[in-house]
């Protein structure tokens, strides 16, 4: 929803940004459910929680972008966004950054984007916290969005590097290509560790869409938590569309550090029925490697079924409920979520719930 500049300036402290902006829009998206989530271990223990949830089907967030025209078809921009627990009323949470003395990383605003950029023919140069090359795979060939119970990051592990970089990427430098290049579109991004342990990042991402058909290749690597070995992480994923009513997706995954992998594979598909979306996922995660390291495990193996159901009741409001069953092997222990322990069993999670955007 674009904003004029009066009404930003109610925001008051962005009132300064905005005043110097070509363009300013206000955005945002609150999505929360009602979930119930059971993890059952080995030995038979079994915990279940009634939760209220947030990010079901889309993340929640706030967030400010702007563009300046600055001629020649030269643009500069910036990009702010929040995420946001709504169901306690909090804006912002970890930026994933933990220093060399030890912690759970700096609490901040801007915690999903915080970037400036220049924006041209030769595509745009971007600054900031950013979402990295080697996650945008994952997320975009998962038919959940790596959201809610059926997220396929449920049984990704960073096999103890202590990288913090699977998602987003601080202190990042990156550079698009631009969109008109017959269908090709990629990124490349680096980013300093700044003394920082499994900050230091690299990666690209290359692909193409054209038609029904969107194939991407992407890699990345981060310096682990000894500053020298390096977290690798390499996937190829693609989806087919057959006439706007079903959408198949698949991907590869393979994870590596040290003499540990992970090789992780998906199917999945999207089906439209009129206004509403079936959305449904199998995911088999295979780890191997050594057990040397605190808290890694020698059998590490899980599997993931997830079914959903998102009812469109417009372009910006939805309904959705999804189902999904975490099975571990050995002395696997992904979940879905909640307290109590999934090891070597299993974690299951139903949530209904109501998104909305502006």
């Amino acid at each position: 929803m674009k904003k004029s500049l009066l009404a930003l300036a109610v925001l008051g402290a962005f009132a300064g940004a905005a005043s110097a902006q070509s363009s300013v829009t206000l955005f945002g998206v609150l999505d929360m459910s009602l979930a119930n989530v059971q993890n059952k271990d080995n030995a038979g223990h079994s915990v279940s929680t009634q939760q209220m949830r947030t990010d079901g089907i889309n993340s929640s967030r706030l967030g400010f972008r702007g563009v300046e025209d600055l001629g020649g078809g030269l643009k500069a921009s910036f990009w702010l966004e929040a995420g946001m627990s709504n169901d306690i009323g909090t804006v912002g949470g970890s930026n994933g950054n933990s220093n060399p003395a030890g912690g759970t990383g700096a609490a901040t605003i801007f915690n999903r984007r915080s970037t400036a950029s220049l924006l041209g023919g030769f595509g745009e140069v971007r600054l900031g916290r950013d979402y990295n090359p080697s996650f945008w795979n994952t997320t975009i060939f998962d038919p959940f969005g790596t959201n809610g119970v059926g997220s396929a990051l449920n049984v990704v592990s960073t096999l103890g590097s202590g990288a913090t970089t699977l998602v987003h990427t601080n202190n990042s430098v990156g550079y698009f290509l631009p969109s008109n290049i017959g269908g090709v579109y990629g990124q490349a991004m680096i980013a300093a560790g700044e003394g920082v342990s499994g900050n230091k990042y690299q990666g690209g991402r290359i692909g193409w869409a054209g038609g029904p058909i969107d194939v991407a290749v992407a890699y990345g690597q981060t310096l682990g938590s000894n500053f020298s070995d390096k977290y690798k992480l390499f996937d190829v994923g693609g989806a087919w569309s057959f006439g706007g009513m079903f959408k198949v997706t698949g991907q590869y995954v393979q994870a590596k550090y040290l003499d540990r992998k992970q090789t992780t594979w998906q199917l999945g598909g999207i089906v439209t029925l009129g206004q509403g979306e079936v959305h449904i996922a199998y995911t088999d995660a295979n780890m191997n490697g050594s057990s040397t390291t605190v808290g890694f495990r020698e059998v590490d193996d899980a599997k993931q079924f997830a079914v959903g159901y998102v009812y469109n009741l417009s372009k910006r409001t939805a309904l959705y409920t999804a189902y999904s069953r975490v099975t571990n092997d050995g002395s696997a222990a992904f979940a879905v979520g909640g307290p109590g322990s999934a090891l070597g069993g299993s974690s299951t999670g139903f949530e209904a719930g109501l998104r909305h955007s502006f």
